[in-house]
Protein backbone atom coordinates (compact mmCIF):
# COMPACT_ATOMS: atom_id res chain seq x y z
CA UNK A 1 0.00 0.00 0.00
CA UNK A 2 1.44 3.35 -1.01
CA UNK A 3 1.76 6.29 1.31
CA UNK A 4 -1.45 8.33 1.56
CA UNK A 5 -0.72 11.99 1.12
CA UNK A 6 -2.85 14.94 2.21
CA UNK A 7 -1.20 17.67 0.13
CA UNK A 8 -0.63 20.90 2.05
CA UNK A 9 -1.79 19.46 5.38
CA UNK A 10 0.93 18.55 7.91
CA UNK A 11 0.49 15.27 9.70
CA UNK A 12 0.83 15.93 13.43
CA UNK A 13 2.19 13.41 15.91
CA UNK A 14 2.59 13.54 19.65
CA UNK A 15 5.41 11.92 21.59
CA UNK A 16 3.22 8.82 21.95
CA UNK A 17 0.75 7.46 19.40
CA UNK A 18 -1.30 4.39 18.50
CA UNK A 19 -0.41 2.57 15.29
CA UNK A 20 -0.91 -0.75 13.58
CA UNK A 21 1.31 -3.07 11.54
CA UNK A 22 -1.33 -4.94 9.50
CA UNK A 23 1.16 -7.01 7.48
CA UNK A 24 2.41 -8.52 10.74
CA UNK A 25 -1.04 -9.11 12.21
CA UNK A 26 -0.62 -6.38 14.86
CA UNK A 27 -3.78 -4.23 14.75
CA UNK A 28 -2.96 -2.05 17.77
CA UNK A 29 0.35 -0.95 19.30
CA UNK A 30 1.17 1.98 21.52
CA UNK A 31 4.44 3.50 20.28
CA UNK A 32 6.89 6.09 21.54
CA UNK A 33 7.91 8.65 18.90
CA UNK A 34 11.61 9.35 19.43
CA UNK A 35 13.31 11.74 17.00
CA UNK A 36 16.54 11.20 18.91
CA UNK A 37 16.63 7.57 17.77
CA UNK A 38 17.62 6.83 14.20
CA UNK A 39 16.00 3.41 13.77
CA UNK A 40 12.60 2.02 14.71
CA UNK A 41 12.36 -1.00 16.95
CA UNK A 42 9.63 -3.56 17.61
CA UNK A 43 9.44 -5.82 20.64
CA UNK A 44 10.13 -9.40 19.51
CA UNK A 45 11.26 -12.66 21.06
CA UNK A 46 11.97 -16.20 19.83
CA UNK A 47 13.60 -14.54 16.83
CA UNK A 48 14.73 -17.18 14.33
CA UNK A 49 15.91 -16.89 10.72
CA UNK A 50 14.80 -19.56 8.26
CA UNK A 51 14.41 -20.24 4.56
CA UNK A 52 16.92 -20.37 1.69
CA UNK A 53 20.01 -18.15 1.78
CA UNK A 54 18.89 -16.36 -1.40
CA UNK A 55 15.57 -15.32 0.18
CA UNK A 56 16.01 -15.42 3.96
CA UNK A 57 13.11 -14.85 6.29
CA UNK A 58 12.74 -14.32 10.00
CA UNK A 59 10.00 -15.44 12.32
CA UNK A 60 9.36 -14.07 15.77
CA UNK A 61 6.70 -13.63 18.41
CA UNK A 62 5.32 -10.42 19.90
CA UNK A 63 3.59 -9.66 23.19
CA UNK A 64 1.70 -6.58 21.94
CA UNK A 65 0.28 -5.59 25.34
CA UNK A 66 2.77 -4.45 28.00
CA UNK A 67 2.60 -6.71 31.03
CA UNK A 68 0.55 -9.38 29.24
CA UNK A 69 2.58 -12.45 28.31
CA UNK A 70 -0.58 -14.49 27.72
CA UNK A 71 -1.30 -12.59 24.48
CA UNK A 72 1.15 -13.67 21.79
CA UNK A 73 1.14 -12.89 18.08
CA UNK A 74 3.37 -15.00 15.82
CA UNK A 75 4.88 -13.09 12.89
CA UNK A 76 7.20 -13.66 9.94
CA UNK A 77 8.73 -11.42 7.29
CA UNK A 78 11.51 -11.35 4.69
CA UNK A 79 14.84 -10.13 6.07
CA UNK A 80 15.82 -6.73 4.68
CA UNK A 81 19.15 -6.45 6.46
CA UNK A 82 21.07 -7.29 9.59
CA UNK A 83 22.92 -4.47 11.25
CA UNK A 84 24.41 -3.27 14.50
CA UNK A 85 22.20 -0.88 16.48
CA UNK A 86 23.37 1.11 19.51
CA UNK A 87 20.65 1.67 22.12
CA UNK A 88 20.24 4.77 24.31
CA UNK A 89 22.23 3.12 27.09
CA UNK A 90 25.21 2.62 24.78
CA UNK A 91 24.85 -1.10 24.23
CA UNK A 92 25.36 -2.38 20.67
CA UNK A 93 23.24 -5.25 19.37
CA UNK A 94 23.17 -7.05 16.01
CA UNK A 95 19.53 -6.99 14.91
CA UNK A 96 17.46 -8.35 12.04
CA UNK A 97 15.79 -5.64 9.96
CA UNK A 98 12.45 -6.07 8.21
CA UNK A 99 10.23 -3.76 6.17
CA UNK A 100 6.52 -3.49 6.92
CA UNK A 101 3.59 -1.19 6.29
CA UNK A 102 2.75 1.17 9.18
CA UNK A 103 -0.75 2.59 9.55
CA UNK A 104 -1.52 5.59 11.75
CA UNK A 105 -4.78 7.49 11.49
CA UNK A 106 -5.59 7.78 7.79
CA UNK A 107 -1.97 7.39 6.69
CA UNK A 108 -0.01 4.32 5.71
CA UNK A 109 3.61 4.01 4.59
CA UNK A 110 6.43 1.42 4.60
CA UNK A 111 9.12 1.60 7.28
CA UNK A 112 12.19 -0.35 8.30
CA UNK A 113 11.91 -2.05 11.69
CA UNK A 114 14.60 -3.67 13.80
CA UNK A 115 13.67 -6.60 16.00
CA UNK A 116 14.74 -6.67 19.63
CA UNK A 117 13.41 -7.74 23.02
CA UNK A 118 11.64 -4.72 24.54
CA UNK A 119 9.90 -6.81 27.20
CA UNK A 120 10.96 -4.46 29.98
CA UNK A 121 9.93 -1.33 28.06
CA UNK A 122 6.65 0.54 28.57
CA UNK A 123 6.18 0.80 24.78
CA UNK A 124 6.25 -2.25 22.53
CA UNK A 125 7.42 -0.09 19.64
CA UNK A 126 9.76 2.84 19.22
CA UNK A 127 9.40 4.97 16.09
CA UNK A 128 12.72 6.52 15.06
CA UNK A 129 13.35 9.45 12.75
CA UNK A 130 14.06 7.23 9.72
CA UNK A 131 10.37 6.28 9.74
CA UNK A 132 9.17 9.91 9.80
CA UNK A 133 8.41 11.46 6.42
CA UNK A 134 9.09 15.09 5.63
CA UNK A 135 5.50 16.27 6.12
CA UNK A 136 5.24 14.80 9.63
CA UNK A 137 5.37 17.24 12.54
CA UNK A 138 6.20 15.86 15.98
CA UNK A 139 4.95 17.86 18.96
CA UNK A 140 7.00 16.63 21.95
CA UNK A 141 4.51 18.07 24.47
CA UNK A 142 1.41 16.40 23.01
CA UNK A 143 0.09 12.86 23.20
CA UNK A 144 -2.17 10.97 20.80
CA UNK A 145 -2.71 13.56 18.10
CA UNK A 146 -3.97 10.72 15.91
CA UNK A 147 -7.01 8.50 16.59
CA UNK A 148 -6.57 6.19 19.53
CA UNK A 149 -6.88 2.43 19.24
CA UNK A 150 -7.44 -0.16 21.97
CA UNK A 151 -5.83 -3.38 23.10
CA UNK A 152 -9.38 -4.79 23.36
CA UNK A 153 -9.08 -5.78 19.71
CA UNK A 154 -6.82 -8.68 20.70
CA UNK A 155 -9.81 -10.25 22.47
CA UNK A 156 -11.81 -10.24 19.24
CA UNK A 157 -12.15 -13.35 17.06
CA UNK A 158 -11.48 -11.07 14.08
CA UNK A 159 -7.79 -11.03 15.06
CA UNK A 160 -7.70 -14.74 14.23
CA UNK A 161 -9.82 -14.70 11.08
CA UNK A 162 -8.24 -11.60 9.55
CA UNK A 163 -4.63 -12.39 10.42
CA UNK A 164 -2.41 -12.05 7.35
CA UNK A 165 -0.78 -15.21 5.99
CA UNK A 166 2.71 -15.71 7.33
CA UNK A 167 5.56 -17.88 6.19
CA UNK A 168 5.70 -21.13 8.12
CA UNK A 169 8.49 -23.60 8.67
CA UNK A 170 7.04 -27.06 8.09
CA UNK A 171 8.65 -30.50 8.36
CA UNK A 172 7.46 -33.54 6.45
CA UNK A 173 8.47 -36.76 8.15
CA UNK A 174 9.07 -39.12 5.26
CA UNK A 175 11.62 -41.69 4.14
CA UNK A 176 10.68 -41.11 0.50
CA UNK A 177 11.58 -37.56 -0.43
CA UNK A 178 10.92 -38.12 -4.13
CA UNK A 179 7.57 -39.91 -4.11
CA UNK A 180 4.46 -38.18 -5.42
CA UNK A 181 2.85 -37.34 -2.08
CA UNK A 182 5.96 -35.81 -0.55
CA UNK A 183 6.80 -33.79 -3.66
CA UNK A 184 3.24 -32.47 -3.90
CA UNK A 185 3.35 -31.28 -0.30
CA UNK A 186 6.71 -29.57 -0.80
CA UNK A 187 5.61 -27.89 -4.03
CA UNK A 188 2.29 -26.67 -2.61
CA UNK A 189 3.90 -25.35 0.57
CA UNK A 190 6.66 -23.50 -1.25
CA UNK A 191 4.13 -22.02 -3.70
CA UNK A 192 2.44 -20.46 -0.66
CA UNK A 193 5.67 -18.94 0.57
CA UNK A 194 6.36 -21.49 3.30
CA UNK A 195 9.64 -23.27 3.96
CA UNK A 196 9.06 -27.03 3.71
CA UNK A 197 11.78 -29.49 4.75
CA UNK A 198 11.69 -33.27 4.25
CA UNK A 199 13.08 -35.10 7.28
CA UNK A 200 14.00 -38.79 7.11
CA UNK A 201 12.20 -40.23 10.13
CA UNK A 202 14.80 -42.89 10.90
CA UNK A 203 17.61 -40.34 10.95
CA UNK A 204 15.94 -38.43 13.76
CA UNK A 205 17.01 -39.10 17.33
CA UNK A 206 15.75 -37.70 20.58
CA UNK A 207 17.06 -36.10 23.75
CA UNK A 208 14.65 -36.76 26.61
CA UNK A 209 14.72 -34.36 29.52
CA UNK A 210 12.15 -32.50 31.58
CA UNK A 211 13.28 -28.97 30.85
CA UNK A 212 13.95 -29.02 27.12
CA UNK A 213 13.00 -32.09 25.05
CA UNK A 214 14.76 -32.04 21.69
CA UNK A 215 14.78 -33.75 18.30
CA UNK A 216 18.18 -34.10 16.60
CA UNK A 217 19.02 -34.91 12.99
CA UNK A 218 22.39 -35.64 11.40
CA UNK A 219 24.31 -34.37 14.41
CA UNK A 220 22.35 -31.15 14.89
CA UNK A 221 19.35 -30.12 16.94
CA UNK A 222 16.36 -29.57 14.67
CA UNK A 223 14.95 -26.03 14.66
CA UNK A 224 11.51 -25.13 15.92
CA UNK A 225 8.88 -26.04 13.33
CA UNK A 226 5.45 -24.48 13.08
CA UNK A 227 3.95 -27.76 11.92
CA UNK A 228 4.90 -31.38 11.21
CA UNK A 229 3.22 -33.57 8.60
CA UNK A 230 3.89 -37.23 9.53
CA UNK A 231 4.18 -39.64 6.59
CA UNK A 232 5.04 -42.70 8.67
CA UNK A 233 5.49 -45.97 6.75
CA UNK A 234 3.96 -49.13 8.19
CA UNK A 235 7.37 -50.77 8.61
CA UNK A 236 8.57 -48.04 11.00
CA UNK A 237 5.34 -47.32 12.89
CA UNK A 238 6.86 -47.81 16.34
CA UNK A 239 9.89 -45.57 15.86
CA UNK A 240 8.01 -43.11 13.66
CA UNK A 241 5.30 -42.50 16.24
CA UNK A 242 7.99 -42.07 18.91
CA UNK A 243 9.45 -39.23 16.81
CA UNK A 244 5.99 -37.70 16.39
CA UNK A 245 5.45 -37.92 20.17
CA UNK A 246 8.70 -36.06 20.68
CA UNK A 247 7.53 -33.24 18.42
CA UNK A 248 4.24 -33.19 20.33
CA UNK A 249 6.22 -32.91 23.57
CA UNK A 250 8.00 -29.83 22.24
CA UNK A 251 4.62 -28.20 21.52
CA UNK A 252 4.80 -28.50 17.72
CA UNK A 253 1.50 -28.79 15.86
CA UNK A 254 1.35 -32.26 14.29
CA UNK A 255 -1.23 -32.77 11.55
CA UNK A 256 -1.78 -36.33 12.80
CA UNK A 257 -1.01 -37.26 16.38
CA UNK A 258 1.03 -40.25 17.47
CA UNK A 259 -1.93 -41.94 19.19
CA UNK A 260 -4.08 -41.79 16.08
CA UNK A 261 -1.32 -43.13 13.85
CA UNK A 262 -0.59 -46.01 16.26
CA UNK A 263 -4.25 -46.97 16.62
CA UNK A 264 -4.95 -46.86 12.88
CA UNK A 265 -2.05 -49.23 12.14
CA UNK A 266 -3.27 -51.94 14.51
CA UNK A 267 -6.31 -53.43 12.76
CA UNK A 268 -7.75 -54.90 15.96
CA UNK A 269 -7.35 -51.68 17.93
CA UNK A 270 -8.76 -49.73 14.99
CA UNK A 271 -11.91 -51.85 14.82
CA UNK A 272 -12.35 -51.59 18.58
CA UNK A 273 -12.27 -47.80 18.25
CA UNK A 274 -14.81 -47.91 15.40
CA UNK A 275 -17.06 -50.15 17.49
CA UNK A 276 -16.76 -47.88 20.51
CA UNK A 277 -17.92 -44.93 18.39
CA UNK A 278 -20.74 -47.02 16.85
CA UNK A 279 -19.40 -46.60 13.34
CA UNK A 280 -20.65 -49.18 10.84
CA UNK A 281 -18.09 -51.83 9.84
CA UNK A 282 -18.07 -55.47 8.68
CA UNK A 283 -18.55 -57.91 11.56
CA UNK A 284 -15.07 -58.72 12.85
CA UNK A 285 -13.74 -61.40 15.21
CA UNK A 286 -10.42 -62.12 16.90
CA UNK A 287 -9.11 -65.04 18.95
CA UNK A 288 -5.78 -66.42 20.10
CA UNK A 289 -6.58 -70.09 20.72
CA UNK A 290 -6.78 -72.63 17.84
CA UNK A 291 -9.67 -74.28 19.73
CA UNK A 292 -11.81 -71.22 18.84
CA UNK A 293 -11.44 -71.48 15.03
CA UNK A 294 -14.95 -72.80 14.34
CA UNK A 295 -16.56 -70.29 16.69
CA UNK A 296 -14.48 -67.53 15.12
CA UNK A 297 -15.76 -68.44 11.64
CA UNK A 298 -19.30 -68.60 12.92
CA UNK A 299 -19.14 -65.14 14.52
CA UNK A 300 -18.66 -63.48 11.13
CA UNK A 301 -21.42 -65.46 9.41
CA UNK A 302 -19.33 -68.27 7.98
CA UNK A 303 -17.57 -68.49 4.64
CA UNK A 304 -16.80 -66.70 2.45
CA UNK A 305 -14.84 -64.51 4.82
CA UNK A 306 -11.74 -62.31 4.97
CA UNK A 307 -8.63 -63.16 7.00
CA UNK A 308 -6.50 -60.08 7.60
CA UNK A 309 -3.14 -59.55 9.28
CA UNK A 310 -3.33 -56.89 12.00
CA UNK A 311 -0.65 -54.74 10.39
CA UNK A 312 -1.46 -55.34 6.72
CA UNK A 313 -1.18 -52.41 4.30
CA UNK A 314 -1.98 -51.78 0.62
CA UNK A 315 -3.97 -55.02 0.46
CA UNK A 316 -1.00 -57.20 1.46
CA UNK A 317 -1.72 -59.82 4.11
CA UNK A 318 -5.44 -59.91 3.23
CA UNK A 319 -6.88 -63.27 2.11
CA UNK A 320 -10.36 -64.23 0.89
CA UNK A 321 -11.42 -67.71 2.10
CA UNK A 322 -14.37 -68.81 -0.04
CA UNK A 323 -15.20 -71.99 1.88
CA UNK A 324 -15.12 -73.05 5.52
CA UNK A 325 -12.34 -75.54 4.78
CA UNK A 326 -10.28 -72.83 3.06
CA UNK A 327 -10.88 -70.52 6.04
CA UNK A 328 -9.67 -73.19 8.47
CA UNK A 329 -6.55 -73.75 6.36
CA UNK A 330 -5.67 -70.04 6.13
CA UNK A 331 -6.26 -69.52 9.86
CA UNK A 332 -4.12 -72.56 10.67
CA UNK A 333 -1.34 -71.30 8.39
CA UNK A 334 -1.36 -67.82 9.94
CA UNK A 335 -1.27 -69.32 13.44
CA UNK A 336 1.61 -71.56 12.39
CA UNK A 337 3.53 -68.41 11.45
CA UNK A 338 2.58 -66.89 14.82
CA UNK A 339 1.00 -63.99 12.98
CA UNK A 340 -1.70 -61.85 14.58
CA UNK A 341 -4.81 -61.66 12.43
CA UNK A 342 -8.53 -61.05 12.53
CA UNK A 343 -11.46 -62.58 10.67
CA UNK A 344 -14.04 -60.40 8.95
CA UNK A 345 -17.41 -60.80 7.25
CA UNK A 346 -17.15 -60.67 3.46
CA UNK A 347 -19.51 -58.08 1.97
CA UNK A 348 -20.50 -59.78 -1.29
CA UNK A 349 -22.61 -56.92 -2.62
CA UNK A 350 -19.56 -54.65 -2.68
CA UNK A 351 -18.50 -56.68 -5.74
CA UNK A 352 -14.80 -55.83 -5.54
CA UNK A 353 -15.38 -52.09 -5.14
CA UNK A 354 -14.73 -49.72 -2.28
CA UNK A 355 -14.80 -45.97 -1.72
CA UNK A 356 -11.74 -44.01 -0.58
CA UNK A 357 -12.75 -40.76 1.15
CA UNK A 358 -10.01 -38.23 1.83
CA UNK A 359 -10.81 -36.34 5.04
CA UNK A 360 -8.94 -33.12 5.88
CA UNK A 361 -9.78 -31.09 8.96
CA UNK A 362 -13.06 -32.89 9.55
CA UNK A 363 -14.33 -32.56 5.96
CA UNK A 364 -14.38 -34.96 3.02
CA UNK A 365 -12.47 -33.06 0.34
CA UNK A 366 -12.39 -35.81 -2.30
CA UNK A 367 -13.72 -39.31 -2.93
CA UNK A 368 -12.91 -41.99 -5.48
CA UNK A 369 -14.26 -45.44 -6.27
CA UNK A 370 -11.65 -48.19 -6.48
CA UNK A 371 -12.50 -51.25 -8.56
CA UNK A 372 -10.59 -54.52 -8.38
CA UNK A 373 -9.23 -56.30 -11.43
CA UNK A 374 -11.32 -59.22 -12.77
CA UNK A 375 -10.96 -62.22 -10.47
CA UNK A 376 -9.48 -60.08 -7.65
CA UNK A 377 -11.42 -58.98 -4.54
CA UNK A 378 -8.87 -56.36 -3.36
CA UNK A 379 -9.48 -52.95 -4.90
CA UNK A 380 -6.26 -51.29 -3.65
CA UNK A 381 -4.46 -49.34 -6.36
CA UNK A 382 -1.23 -51.06 -5.31
CA UNK A 383 -2.92 -54.36 -6.22
CA UNK A 384 -3.82 -53.17 -9.70
CA UNK A 385 -7.22 -51.68 -8.91
CA UNK A 386 -8.66 -48.88 -11.06
CA UNK A 387 -9.86 -45.55 -9.63
CA UNK A 388 -12.49 -43.06 -10.75
CA UNK A 389 -14.23 -40.05 -9.23
CA UNK A 390 -17.46 -40.86 -7.40
CA UNK A 391 -20.31 -38.97 -5.79
CA UNK A 392 -20.84 -40.18 -2.24
CA UNK A 393 -24.03 -40.15 -0.21
CA UNK A 394 -24.71 -38.08 2.88
CA UNK A 395 -24.42 -41.23 5.01
CA UNK A 396 -21.07 -42.17 3.47
CA UNK A 397 -19.74 -38.67 4.02
CA UNK A 398 -20.86 -38.72 7.66
CA UNK A 399 -19.31 -42.15 8.26
CA UNK A 400 -15.96 -41.03 6.84
CA UNK A 401 -15.88 -37.86 8.95
CA UNK A 402 -16.87 -39.73 12.12
CA UNK A 403 -14.17 -42.35 11.51
CA UNK A 404 -11.42 -39.73 11.07
CA UNK A 405 -12.60 -37.91 14.20
CA UNK A 406 -12.64 -41.14 16.21
CA UNK A 407 -8.87 -41.42 15.61
CA UNK A 408 -8.35 -37.63 15.98
CA UNK A 409 -6.74 -37.50 12.54
CA UNK A 410 -6.68 -34.22 10.61
CA UNK A 411 -5.62 -36.08 7.45
CA UNK A 412 -7.09 -39.51 6.83
CA UNK A 413 -7.99 -41.85 4.01
CA UNK A 414 -11.18 -43.65 5.04
CA UNK A 415 -12.09 -46.77 3.05
CA UNK A 416 -15.78 -47.69 2.86
CA UNK A 417 -17.80 -50.56 1.46
CA UNK A 418 -21.30 -50.06 0.11
CA UNK A 419 -23.40 -52.75 1.78
CA UNK A 420 -27.13 -53.43 1.90
CA UNK A 421 -27.10 -52.09 5.46
CA UNK A 422 -25.34 -48.84 4.55
CA UNK A 423 -21.67 -47.78 4.49
CA UNK A 424 -19.18 -50.01 6.30
CA UNK A 425 -15.77 -48.64 7.26
CA UNK A 426 -12.98 -51.01 6.28
CA UNK A 427 -9.93 -49.00 7.29
CA UNK A 428 -8.69 -45.59 8.40
CA UNK A 429 -5.32 -44.70 6.86
CA UNK A 430 -3.25 -42.07 8.68
CA UNK A 431 -0.75 -41.61 5.81
CA UNK A 432 -2.92 -41.77 2.69
CA UNK A 433 -1.23 -41.47 -0.69
CA UNK A 434 -2.20 -38.41 -2.73
CA UNK A 435 -1.40 -39.55 -6.26
CA UNK A 436 -4.36 -41.79 -7.04
CA UNK A 437 -6.99 -39.59 -5.45
CA UNK A 438 -5.66 -36.29 -6.82
CA UNK A 439 -5.44 -37.62 -10.38
CA UNK A 440 -8.77 -39.44 -10.28
CA UNK A 441 -10.79 -36.73 -8.53
CA UNK A 442 -9.04 -33.68 -10.01
CA UNK A 443 -8.90 -32.17 -6.51
CA UNK A 444 -5.88 -30.41 -5.03
CA UNK A 445 -5.60 -32.36 -1.77
CA UNK A 446 -2.28 -30.75 -0.83
CA UNK A 447 -3.93 -27.31 -0.96
CA UNK A 448 -6.68 -28.44 1.42
CA UNK A 449 -4.06 -29.75 3.84
CA UNK A 450 -2.14 -26.47 3.83
CA UNK A 451 -5.42 -24.59 4.36
CA UNK A 452 -5.86 -26.66 7.51
CA UNK A 453 -2.28 -26.07 8.68
CA UNK A 454 -2.54 -22.32 8.09
CA UNK A 455 -5.87 -22.19 9.95
CA UNK A 456 -4.27 -23.82 12.99
CA UNK A 457 -1.32 -21.44 12.87
CA UNK A 458 -3.46 -18.27 13.16
CA UNK A 459 -3.18 -16.46 16.51
CA UNK A 460 -5.87 -17.33 19.00
CA UNK A 461 -7.69 -14.37 20.60
CA UNK A 462 -7.20 -13.79 24.30
CA UNK A 463 -10.17 -14.62 26.49
CA UNK A 464 -9.54 -11.91 29.05
CA UNK A 465 -10.89 -8.44 28.47
CA UNK A 466 -8.07 -5.94 28.23
CA UNK A 467 -8.09 -2.21 28.66
CA UNK A 468 -6.11 0.54 27.05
Amino acid sequence: MDKISNAGEPFRLGWEEWLSLPELGLPALKAKIDTGARTSALHAFDIEPFGPAAKPKVRFAVHPIPGRTDVTIACSAPITDRREVTSSNGETELRYVITSQLTMGDRSWPIEITLTDRGTMAYRMLLGRQALTEDLIVSPTDSFCQPQLSYDIYASPSVRTSAPPRSLRIAILSREANNYSTRRLVDEGEARGHVVEVIDTLRCYMALNASSPEVHYDGKRLPRYDAVVPRIGASITSYGTAVVRQFETTGTYCVNGSDGITASRDKLHAHQILARHRIGMPVTAFAASPKDTNNLIGLVGGAPLIVKLLESTQGKGVVLAETKKAAESVISAFRGLRASFLVQHFVKEAAGEDIRCLVVGGKVVAAIKRTAQPGEFRSNLHQGGAASAVKITKEERAAAVRAARAFRLNLAGVDLLRSEEGPKVLEVNSSPGLEGIERSSGKNIAAHLFDEIEKNMRPAPTRKRVTS
